[in-house]
């Protein structure tokens, strides 16, 4: 089977996605190294952050596309440098919501704010309308990719 024009784009997009992502993780890497935060780190304290303070380990993971094990690991290590801690969760005895400490609540303070600037130097020369195409675009990537999962669960 010979592969279409639209597979062929399709694949190329992953491939840059890929590069994306790299790149992304190492400039978090740099954002948050003043902050002893890594971008895993990042990234789940912005979960809790999001989430109001009623977020298990498996909710981190789905709400930022982890695995439990990489939220775990990631919660255990913010858990230890006073980040966040742990609530009571009473539906599951053995998950418990995590919430930012005040300690936690701060250094997310300090990371958005660079981030912004961040943010803002690689919008420069960007237009919101194709900003706007290419976020629609990856959302539907996702949507697909996620339904392909779940169908290849089903057929298990």
């Amino acid at each position: 089977m010979k592969r279409t024009i639209e597979a062929d784009l399709l694949t190329d997009i992953m491939l840059m996605v890929f590069r994306i992502n790299g790149r992304l993780l190492d400039g978090g890497d740099r954002l948050g190294a003043s902050l002893n935060l890594t971008s895993a780190r990042w990234q789940v304290l912005g979960a809790i952050s999001l989430s109001s303070g009623h977020v298990t380990v498996p909710g981190i993971a789905e709400m930022m596309g982890m695995t439990r094990q990489g939220a775990q690991k990631q919660v255990n290590k913010l858990e230890e440098d006073g980040f966040i801690e742990k609530q009571a969760n009473p539906r599951h005895q053995r998950s418990p919501f995590y919430v930012l400490t005040p300690q936690g609540t701060e250094s997310y303070a300090r990371i958005s704010a660079l981030h912004t600037g961040w943010a803002n130097a690689l919008a420069g020369g960007l237009n919101a309308p194709e900003l706007r195409a290419a976020l629609d675009l990856l959302n539907r990537f996702d949507q697909r990719l996620a339904l392909d999962a779940t169908e290849r669960e089903e057929q298990r």
